[in-house]
């Protein structure tokens, strides 16, 4: 749950975007098309110092409040993950095998016989 930090009381217009930035409260205004990139704005003070273990937000009565950081994201459910793979692996067995090619031309490609592949060697750099 988040916790306030300070009561500013600050009065949002619907065409800004709010921030907490250095401290203080700024604005911005929101995109739109057509209408060209609005200035931002310091709206107030807050007089506070922001932790990095914290996110910093304008909460609907105006004051600033801060949540702790989810670090590493949320887990996800083991059950979702299980049924994704089972999904997967039952995709790759429905997969019809290649068909073999007709009789006529294996007979002639085994009287070919195969130029031997040449190996090619790669040269490893190591420190020296």
């Amino acid at each position: 749950m988040a916790e306030k930090v300070a009561k500013l009381g600050v009065e949002r217009e619907k065409d800004f975007m709010y921030y907490v930035k250095d401290g203080g409260v700024w604005r911005v205004q929101r995109k739109q098309p057509g209408v060209p990139k609005g200035r931002t704005e310091k709206v107030a003070d807050g007089g506070f110092e922001m932790d990095t273990n914290y996110i910093y937000f304008v909460d609907r009565d105006g004051d600033v409040a801060r949540a702790k950081r989810a670090i590493g994201g949320q887990k996800r459910k083991k059950k979702g993950r299980a049924a994704a793979k089972k999904r997967s692996v039952s995709r790759k067995a429905k997969k019809p095998a290649k068909k073999k090619a007709k009789a006529k031309s294996s007979s002639k490609a085994s009287k070919k016989k195969a130029a031997p592949k040449k190996a090619a060697k790669k040269k490893k750099k190591g420190k020296r």
